[in-house]
């Protein structure tokens, strides 16, 4: 639960990070080459942000499977009082790319919802 917690933030993260650099003009593949050296160095970053340029979306663990283990997540922060606000607004991220039919799509895929509707 831990782990999802984290991958939930980090992806979002990206995404908008990539989103951001892709509408400012820079140079995604130097970027994302300068910065996994860095503090903000992570696997995602290595293994996805480009697939995620590419809109690739077709391998690693499904937007299903997340949406799984967050409301799993998110029931056990409601027992124990953990306030989870980013990770249950990802959950809500992940629901509307469900809702687009993308619950195979590799969780990587939240960086779709930060494009035009036309590029979707």
């Amino acid at each position: 639960m831990v782990n999802q917690i984290c991958i939930a933030g980090l992806v979002q993260a990206l995404s908008e990070a990539l989103e951001f650099g892709r509408r400012a003009g820079l140079d995604l593949d130097a970027v994302l080459d300068t910065i996994s050296q860095g503090a903000a160095g992570s696997w995602q970053m290595s293994n996805r942000g480009t697939t995620m340029q590419a809109d690739e979306f077709d391998f690693g663990f499904a937007v299903d499977w997340m949406r799984k283990d967050l409301g799993i997540v998110l029931s056990e922060a409601q027992r124990n009082g953990a306030p989870l606000p980013v990770t249950a607004l990802v959950d809500q991220f992940y629901k509307r790319i469900q809702e687009l039919g993308g619950g195979c799509w590799d969780t990587s895929s939240l960086i779709t919802l930060l494009r035009p509707l036309e590029s979707r």
